[in-house]
């Protein structure tokens, strides 16, 4: 007789934990990615340097998207799906890191996280509507978990007035994520391409807006030995790797779940800097963090 036993929760068993696994790693290689990025905006204009960023990755994963096999499944897309990829490039890449990179500018790393963690909740109600993915009772509670974390870690959130251009432009970025994130899931939940392919023509759309956007409102920048190696180390592993298999987790995992996995990124920011930049972490915090990684947990349970 077969065996009545439940599937295991095994990386070797299940999809949906490899997938799960997978997005942590790629949210773990974001993570640094906001580091690299505070340095380098010392001397690098915003738009500029992320239109750097993704034109290199672009150029990296350019060769292996348009061969023949996956060049034939882009010739046979049909025009609504040329215009899924072309509106997220804009969302995803154009507006939402672009937003994150202006918004560093003006505002310290952690309250730019603080204001991105809400997408999960943007994410959650627009799911319901646009994707039918209505979450469980376990994932709503995980979700509120999640913000009440994210509550505890940051309270009381310090704002001046004086950051009122960098919250304005943090809050597009926000709305810009949410919807990439439900964009995303849809094209990649429809299987028609592979995650290779998504990826490097939206990337291609969102590079050629930074860059250019960047070069006509901001001067071409000159790139010392220390940029250059951020700038590669950006755009090959942390875009064109991460991007990639972030995208091939969007087959199987929600809108909301792949957006809590994404917002663990706010604590994991936190503790790469108590590391590399000796920022310290309150008992408050570790509590946050612990609360809201309980809540990360519980939104995985799908059923």
């Amino acid at each position: 007789m077969p065996s009545t036993s439940p599937p295991r929760w095994g990386v070797g068993r299940s999809p949906h934990a490899r997938a799960v696994l997978q997005a942590l790693f790629v949210t773990f290689l974001w993570s640094t990615s906001w580091v690299l990025i505070k340095i380098g905006l010392k001397e690098l204009p915003a738009l500029t340097f992320a239109g750097l960023r993704y034109a290199l990755a672009f150029a990296c994963l350019a060769p292996f998207a348009f061969r023949s096999g996956r060049g034939a499944s882009l010739r046979a897309l049909s025009p609504a799906g040329w215009g899924g990829l072309l509106a997220l490039g804009v969302v995803y890449y154009a507006i939402t890191q672009g937003a994150q990179y202006l918004a560093l500018q003006y505002l310290p790393a952690a309250t730019v996280s603080l204001l991105l963690s809400f997408t999960v909740v943007l994410v959650a109600f627009l799911g319901i509507f646009l994707l039918g993915e209505k979450p469980s009772a376990a994932q709503w509670l995980g979700g509120g978990l999640y913000l009440v974390g994210v509550l505890v870690y940051f309270y009381p959130a310090e704002l001046p007035a004086s950051q009122v251009i960098g919250l304005i432009i943090a809050g597009v970025g926000v709305l810009a994520n949410a919807f990439s994130s439900i964009l995303g899931r849809s094209i990649n939940r429809s299987q028609t391409l592979d995650p290779l392919s998504v990826t490097a023509v939206s990337m291609g759309v969102g590079a050629a807006l930074l860059l250019a956007s960047g070069l006509a409102v901001q001067s071409a920048p000159r790139l010392s030995l220390g940029n250059w190696a951020i700038v590669l180390w950006l755009a090959v592993v942390n875009s064109a790797l991460a991007f990639t298999l972030w995208n091939r987790t969007l087959r199987t995992l929600t809108a909301m779940e792949s957006s809590v996995i994404n917002n663990t990124m706010l604590f994991q920011i936190a503790v790469l800097a108590w590391v590399f930049l000796g920022e310290a972490l309150s008992w408050r915090q570790v509590l946050g963090m612990l609360v809201a990684a309980a809540g990360a947990v519980l939104v995985q349970l799908r059923r």
